[in-house]
């Protein structure tokens, strides 16, 4: 009778352990699908409100930075140094001495020119006074006078060839790197440094063909060296009349200021600034998502049911999901970027964790730590 009742209760303890997992695991199975028609939890995103935004027409491009003013300085005639009177770098005048060669003999050859000439003075104005009185033939004048002319041609060529050995900054700019050194014999034409103007600049830039019309000699143009540089203001200043056969490109120049920050041969970007203006939608640049399939930002819209109507979260107001949409994208202007197709004006659209969501997914909007988008930030350095 013992075991009996021993086994009854063992088999009510079961019973009792058995009705208890099934209720906990009926619980659980009922959470888990009404968690699942739920879906998942909400992301907290942070949102903007697409813009209408006024925007000036520019055409940009790469340019290359061009002296107004260089040269490659060199001699004309072989000599050996005998001075140099330049550092490099230095910023020199026009006609200041920049290398002597060296010039004994021809210093020689013209002193004793300069004693024939004076002889041929003494010579020819003897003559002029002895034929008033006619002393003497007219041929000796003449003579004379021819060996004057002659004896003055000698001393004007030896002069000149001393001042060719005088290298002279042609105009104001600054030198190069010197690269010739004091004793060194030079041949005709070795470069000895370069010199740049240092006034006014160009820069050269190329557009497409069909951007032709649109340009003329006169429009402002941006130059920006990078990004943590002030763009600097300049002016069409000639168009190229023909074109390149090979990549159907039209040639500008624009003029730059004088800064230190440009230097010949740097690549800069050039915008060329269009009389008209023109409206954008614009997003903030955190809002675009990028893929290789194509850029989209997520719209974010009420939660609606079946019929269409809004669902309302536990506090009453409507809940919010985030929808993907593709988009197309114009130019970037400083912390905003334009969209050509897509998104409306007005929309909110998710600026920040964007990279968290898929499409349909519930987000919940969180603006306490808000982004300010600016079309001309300021970087500071801390």
């Amino acid at each position: 009778m013992r075991y009996v009742v021993a086994i009854v209760g063992l088999l009510a303890i079961v019973g009792g352990l058995v009705g208890v997992k099934y209720k906990q695991i009926s619980s659980m199975i009922q959470m888990g699908k009404e968690m699942q028609k739920a879906g998942p939890p909400p992301e907290t995103v942070g949102s903007a409100v697409s813009q209408d935004q006024k925007w000036e027409t520019t055409l940009s491009a790469v340019g290359s930075i061009s002296p107004a003013k260089g040269v490659t300085i060199g001699n004309e005639i072989a000599g050996i140094v005998s001075s140099i009177k330049f550092d490099s770098g230095a910023i020199v005048k026009p006609g200041q001495v920049l290398i002597e060669l060296d010039t004994s003999v021809e210093r020689a050859q013209l002193a004793s020119a300069v004693a024939r000439k004076e002889l041929a003075v003494v010579n020819a104005t003897r003559s002029r006074q002895l034929i008033q009185h006619e002393a003497i033939a007219q041929s000796q004048v003449d003579t004379d006078e021819s060996g004057l002319k002659s004896a003055a041609a000698d001393v004007a060529s030896l002069q000149a060839q001393i001042e060719r050995k005088t290298i002279r900054a042609p105009f104001a700019g600054r030198l190069g790197i010197r690269q010739v050194n004091l004793g060194q014999y030079l041949n005709p034409g070795t470069a000895i440094t370069v010199l740049q103007a240092v006034d006014n600049g160009y820069v050269d830039f190329t557009l497409p063909q069909q951007r032709l019309p649109d340009v003329a000699v006169g429009m402002p143009v941006r130059i920006l060296l990078d990004a943590a540089t002030k763009p600097l203001e300049g002016t069409v200043a000639a168009i190229d009349p023909t074109l390149d056969s090979t990549t159907r490109t039209i040639k500008l120049r624009a003029t730059v200021p004088n800064t230190d920050t440009l230097r010949p041969g740097m690549f800069v970007t050039v915008s060329v600034i269009l009389p008209q203006s023109a409206n954008r939608v614009t997003v903030p640049a955190t809002a675009v998502v990028h893929a290789s399939f194509g850029n989209s930002v997520f719209i974010i819209e009420d939660k609606k049911d079946q019929s269409g109507a809004a669902v309302n979260g536990p506090d009453g107001k409507p809940l919010k999901v985030a929808r993907q949409q593709f988009v197309r994208l114009g130019e970037s202007r400083g912390d905003f970027v334009a969209v050509l197709d897509g998104v409306k004006p007005g929309q909110e659209v998710v600026s920040s964790g964007a990279f968290k969501l898929r499409n349909g997914a519930g987000v919940v909007v969180n603006n306490e730590v808000k982004q300010n988008p600016q079309l001309a930030p300021k970087v500071e350095n801390h």
